[in-house]
């Protein structure tokens, strides 16, 4: 399997930039043939059969910011369909990341390949209301760089990109739901999942709780639709509080600070900002809590249980996890059911230790090394499809 991993970012920086290079790499550990076309890479990407940079000249790269943030994707997605076009006996698909790909995925469909673009979100639209509705609830306005914040420019991008792929690789239940509310046809959907790295998290040997106070952590932006509002609520009134400890790691939105300052002084919150090792935190802490209002597949759910965290999580955090295995799931919004979640992993030590256990126990199979084999089998499923009569 042959195929063309185009990103329209720096490989090798935080964020979905190393998403994108543990699932090339994932990719190539799982014998798939990748050529890599980005507009930078800071890290060597061993195994790739080529690794083209859009934005590099005279061995320099040249930040987006240089040519325009918008116009420098548009630059590396006409390079990359220039490169496609080129290559086009010598590869079985594409796969495209959001921002720079629109002219890729429509050659993809001229030249007859497969063109599977990745979500890492739920869909646009679904996101921006859910976030504007949680913030106008909260008397909040979204900054205007905020992701979640409506831009009908972004809007318009992103709805031409879902029409021209075949195949969107959606992450969780909750993110292919919000495709399918909004009318896409399922057999353009394909489940995949990402993972962690197996070297930063990892539990501090066996698992065990005590009688001690429960300790919960939040990993993320303090802001609305990430739910810390309803997780300091929750973990306030279940009681947990009385003698347990809420670790936040993360900044808070100045603004939304303001509406939480009456929960974020209770004396059993305690605020970290960002924190450079989140697994050390997560080793220390008994449950993740991430109440969602709206997400992907946050990799905090994923590193949590490798960490050996059980997890109090809404259904749109989109973890990988089973309610009552490896944690307690509760519907976005439902701050009575989080509250009931947290009174019960607080009071019932003998299930707390099953979820931690099995949460471990899952980890085994979240692994980057495991997202690589997932995305394979994905793309073999797409190609499937594609050869069946297409997505529609």
């Amino acid at each position: 399997m042959r195929v063309l991993y185009s990103f329209p970012h720096t490989l090798g920086n935080p964020g979905i930039s190393t998403t994108a290079l543990h699932q090339i790499e994932g990719l190539i550990e799982h014998g798939v043939v990748v050529d890599v076309i980005c507009t930078s890479a800071r890290v060597e990407i061993r195994g790739a059969r080529r690794v083209i940079e859009t934005l590099r000249l005279g061995g320099r790269r040249v930040p987006h910011r240089a040519l325009g943030v918008y116009r420098a994707y548009r630059y590396h997605d006409r390079r990359a369909a220039q490169e496609l076009e080129r290559l086009r006996d010598d590869v079985d698909l594409v796969h495209v990341w959001p921002a720079g790909c629109l002219r890729t995925l429509v050659a993809a469909r001229r030249l007859g390949l497969p063109g599977f673009r990745e979500v890492p979100s739920a869909h646009t639209q679904t996101a921006y209301e859910d976030a504007a509705r949680e913030a106008s609830a909260l008397g909040v306005q979204l900054p205007a760089d905020h992701h979640h914040r409506y831009d009908a420019r972004h809007l318009r991008r992103e709805l031409q990109e879902f029409a021209a792929a075949d195949f969107l690789l959606v992450t969780s239940p909750y993110v292919e739901r919000t495709f399918l509310d909004r009318g896409h046809p399922p057999k353009q959907l394909i489940r995949h999942r990402y993972g962690y790295d197996p070297e930063a998290f990892a539990p501090p040997g066996a698992v065990s709780v005590n009688g001690d106070g429960l300790t919960a952590v939040f990993v993320g932006r303090g802001e609305p639709n990430k739910g810390l509002h309803h997780a300091l609520r929750a973990w306030i009134d279940s009681g947990a509080a009385e003698r347990g400890r809420l670790v936040l790691c993360g900044d808070v939105l100045p603004e939304y600070r303001e509406r939480l300052a009456p929960l974020l002084v209770h004396r059993s919150v305690r605020e970290l900002g960002f924190v450079t090792d989140v697994g050390g935190v997560m080793r220390d802490a008994d449950v993740l809590v991430l109440p969602s209002l709206t997400e992907g597949s946050a990799l905090v759910t994923y590193e949590a249980q490798a960490a050996g965290c059980a997890l109090l999580v809404s259904e749109a955090a989109g973890a990988p996890c089973e309610h009552r295995r490896e944690g307690l799931v509760h519907a976005p919004g439902d701050v009575a059911a989080l509250t009931e979640h947290f009174r019960r992993v607080d009071t019932d030590r003998n299930l707390l230790l099953e979820l931690r256990e099995n949460a471990v126990s899952n980890a085994s199979e979240l692994t980057w090394s495991a997202a690589g084999a997932h995305l394979r089998d994905a793309y073999a499923e797409g190609m499937r499809r594609f050869e069946s009569g297409g997505q529609s």
